[in-house]
């Protein structure tokens, strides 16, 4: 029995200590497998606390409660632009004695000096946009409602209203709109600052004008630029993810999984237009500040550091004498002289490394931080000179050079088209066959001066819209950025003529190298 009993004993014990090295055994072998070429059998550095408990690789993850909560609060917008009739600019100095037989189409005008006439037809379009609040404001991309005529708005249940335009901003291209209402579903704010690489998002829009669609992928890269924007002063700095995003989704919501929004959907990396493989959001921390300022200013208060900086990777050179390590900061090229960072001591040859603490090592990392403060804010930025590390606060200024609150009013509309206007006469209007329309008088400089428009045109058209009064053409112009198109007469002559003018051309500094 005493034999018996030690034999049970000793394979117990057998077992145990087997099972125990089978553990061991297959930790190591585990170890090895994370552990690469390296021979120590120890993780590498970045994988630190990977595998503890609270940091385990997630399982599975369910979309539907995002999916559920965002869905109802991103809408479709179709918009309408109506058809143009354009001319070659060119005053009629002589009548032709065919153009009553020809009509527009008179293949002989330009023997007699006169304007060649062309239809742009109408065109339609569509996108998306997200509801951020109970009363109807919504965000979408400016290139969605860019100079249309009309804008319908679609909600997830079908139900449609018209939508007007609060304000728009070529340089994010970001525009809030509104539709009349109380009680709409909206989005939440998320913290895009909180986003990191590998994380899940979900993109919701229209595409290829299909009802709410909800696609998914992952963060694969922050503060990216691709140069899409040709604004000046643009500022881009994206997520990009791998979420599909096709012709449609501009102006959609990129949310988390808790259903936040952290980006709005923008931009394809694509040949041929449609997803390949990459897609690429605002982010909301940049979206919010830009839309706060045009529904409490009707114009984006952005503010300037007051450096130029380079696009491209500083040299070895640049690096060793101001004593940087390889890949920090940001390379100041030129400091002007009535610029902020002049006043705050900031030189040539400094590498700016931190804003207010955030580590900035790219032009759009430094663009996305710096875009959420307004002139008059006090922002910590901090260089590196002669391998000593400064913070130095500078307070931001407009673009202007001063730190004065910029609104968008009609009266500084007016004043930077550069001319004396009048609402024309009545009988003016009637011998022109117009039902109204503004004339300028004289050219002073300003917009005007750039280009070929002659004293004495009579605005009748902007953007496709009619205008009768200074007042209707401030307020369409209030409503206005990026390139327009004024349309018109000269009293005397036949035809309509057609003017672009670009309403954000005067005084602004080139893209990519200021800041």
């Amino acid at each position: 029995m005493h034999m018996k009993l030690k034999s049970i004993l000793l394979v117990v014990v057998i077992s145990a200590l087997t099972a125990v090295l089978s553990v061991w055994g297959y930790s190591k072998w585990m170890q090895k497998q994370y552990a690469g070429t390296q021979e120590s059998g120890k993780l590498p550095v970045n994988y630190a606390g990977f595998f503890d408990k609270n940091n385990a690789p997630a399982g599975p993850v369910d979309f539907t409660a995002a999916a559920t909560s965002a869905t109802p609060a991103v809408v479709h917008i179709k918009t309408r632009t109506k058809a143009k009739q354009v001319t070659n600019n060119l005053p009629n100095r002589g009548r032709n004695p065919l153009s009553d037989f020809f009509g527009d189409d008179d293949p002989f005008s330009d023997f007699f000096g006169g304007p060649r006439v062309q239809m742009i037809p109408e065109q339609r379009a569509s996108g998306s946009g997200v509801l951020i609040s109970e009363d109807g404001y919504i965000i979408t991309n400016n290139h969605v409602v860019e100079g249309a005529d009309e804008i319908n708005v679609t909600l997830a249940n079908k139900k449609s209203y018209k939508a007007t335009v609060i304000g728009r901003d070529n340089s994010s291209d970001l525009a809030v709109i509104k539709i009349e209402g109380s009680k709409f579903p909206y989005l939440v704010y998320g913290n895009s600052d909180d986003l990191k690489l590998g994380q899940w998002v979900l993109a919701v829009g229209y595409p290829l004008n299909l009802d709410v669609t909800v696609t998914a992928g992952i963060v694969s890269a922050k503060a990216r630029s691709i140069n899409i924007n040709k604004s000046k002063n643009a500022v881009e700095s994206f997520i990009q993810t791998d979420a599909a995003v096709n012709p449609g989704n501009s102006g959609g919501a990129l949310i988390n999984t808790n259903g936040e929004l952290i980006g709005i959907n923008s931009a394809i990396a694509s040949p041929t237009g449609s997803y390949a493989g990459y897609s690429y959001a605002i982010p909301v921390n940049i979206t919010k500040k830009i839309v706060n300022d045009i529904i409490k200013y009707g114009a984006v208060q952005r503010g300037f550091i007051g450096i130029q900086f380079a696009n491209e990777a500083a040299t070895d050179e640049q690096k060793k004498a101001a004593g940087i390590k390889d890949g920090e900061g940001i390379y100041v090229t030129g400091v002007p002289s009535d610029g902020a960072a002049k006043a705050a001591g900031i030189q040539k040859g400094d590498f700016i490394t931190k804003i207010n603490g955030v580590s900035v090592e790219t032009g759009p990392q430094l663009q996305e931080q710096v875009t959420r403060f307004k002139p008059g804010d006090k922002v910590a930025v901090t260089y590196v000179r002669g391998g000593k590390e400064y913070t130095t606060n500078v307070t931001l200024k407009n673009i202007a050079g001063n730190t004065d609150i910029v609104k968008n009013e009609p009266t500084n509309i007016l004043n930077k088209l550069g001319g004396d206007l009048a609402t024309v006469d009545k009988a003016v209007a009637q011998k022109n066959n117009i039902a109204g329309g503004v004339v300028v008088k004289k050219i002073n400089g300003g917009l005007l001066k750039g280009t070929r428009m002659e004293a004495g045109f009579i605005i009748t058209r902007v953007n496709g819209q009619d205008v009768k009064t200074v007042d209707e053409l401030a307020d369409l112009l209030k409503s206005a950025s990026g390139q327009i198109q004024l349309e018109g007469i000269y009293p005397g002559y036949e035809g309509t003529y057609g003017y672009p003018l670009n309403l954000s051309g005067a005084g602004e500094e080139e893209n990519g190298d200021n800041q």
